[in-house]
């Protein structure tokens, strides 16, 4: 079948998919401690898309030209026997790549069976590794030595990986050159973010965004760097690497260089809702279709009708007003 494409001409090519709305960590960035304490109602297990289900779902979105897929959470690690969905997964003709987004507190638990079902490449959010920092980030005290050594192992299992760090003003900014000069050091590519207002519950304003361009410049006070091109369209990192060893360092600039425009990610939520946008307010039931016994033909139909009408451009309109009155779907729920 030929790759759909939305009303902006934006081919879908990424799909995410949330495992799991819970988390061990109760970052505040994401999911703040106030908001999802201890009697916070996650979804509960019958609500959850079955693997049978993701899987239907994969193959459908392959056949609309998706070629990657990440799974997301929450903390997909959480997810009981994860590494039978990704066994289902590999198996899906047209999906080039598999990735998977962890906090990575339990990879060295499941790193080894994870790659034994094939899966390839590991995204870790990691903020700090300056213990009090990450630990008042994590919301749980966490100390940060456990990620890295489980990074460690998962480097030498074989994974492909990436350390993404969201930046805030006043947080975390002292950890930039700290954290590049660790992951520099052992030849794993770091990425910094942005500090975003996903969801409704992390206080967001401009005022605290730390911009690609003041972490770039402070790079640049210790390091040489050099660009490195897109590797292909939609690509979301601006992507730089040291020039005197070649390590990569990245920078995901949904505030002040918005990529909306060449954005070609759907989100799929672990009840089975498809959102356009990680800004989305609202998504598309299609774990109701699935329950419901609708054909495969009458889903893709529902999901090609759904991204053919996609308007969105969150990033590129984003003010202090919209961000602040726009009610959004929590990134714990949708996935990063």
């Amino acid at each position: 079948m030929e790759a759909i494409v939305d009303k902006f001409g934006r081919p879908i090519r990424d799909l995410r998919i949330s495992v799991t709305d819970r988390c061990n960590f109760r970052c505040t960035y994401c999911m703040p401690k106030e908001i999802f304490g201890d009697n916070y109602a996650f979804l509960p297990k019958d609500a959850l898309l079955t693997f049978e289900e993701i899987s239907l779902l994969a193959n459908i979105f392959a056949n609309l030209g998706v070629k990657k897929l990440r799974l997301t959470g929450g903390e997909p690690l959480l997810r009981s026997q994860l590494p039978d969905l990704v066994r289902k997964l590999t198996d899906i003709e047209g999906i080039d790549d598999i990735g998977l987004t962890t906090n990575g507190v339990l990879l060295g638990r499941y790193a080894k069976e994870l790659y034994e079902a094939g899966l390839r490449r590991l995204n870790i959010s990691l903020d700090a590794i300056d213990p009090f920092v990450f630990g008042e980030m994590n919301g749980r005290g966490t100390n940060p030595q456990i990620i890295l050594k489980n990074i460690e192992l998962a480097k030498k299992i074989g994974f492909q990986m990436k350390v993404n760090m969201v930046v805030q003003k006043g947080v975390n900014e002292h950890e930039i050159l700290p954290m590049a000069m660790h992951f520099k050091e052992r030849g794993i590519t770091l990425r910094f973010i942005e500090f975003m207002d996903v969801g409704n519950d992390n206080a967001w304003s401009f005022d605290k965004v730390v911009s690609k361009k003041e972490i770039y410049e402070l790079l640049r006070s210790e390091f040489d760097l050099e660009p490195v091109d897109p590797d292909y369209f939609g690509e979301v990192a601006q992507r730089y690497r040291y020039k005197d060893n070649g390590v990569e360092v990245g920078f995901i600039t949904s505030v002040s260089e918005s990529f909306c425009s060449s954005c070609t990610r759907a989100r799929l939520s672990s009840d089975g809702k498809l959102y356009t946008c990680l800004f989305a307010s609202s998504g598309f039931d299609l774990r109701e279709l699935i329950r419901s016994g609708k054909s495969e033909e009458e889903i893709m139909e529902a999901v090609t009708s759904v991204w053919a009408q996609r308007t969105d451009r969150y990033s590129d309109e984003r003010t202090e007003q919209t961000a602040k009155n726009r009610k959004k779907i929590n990134m714990s729920y949708i996935g990063g």
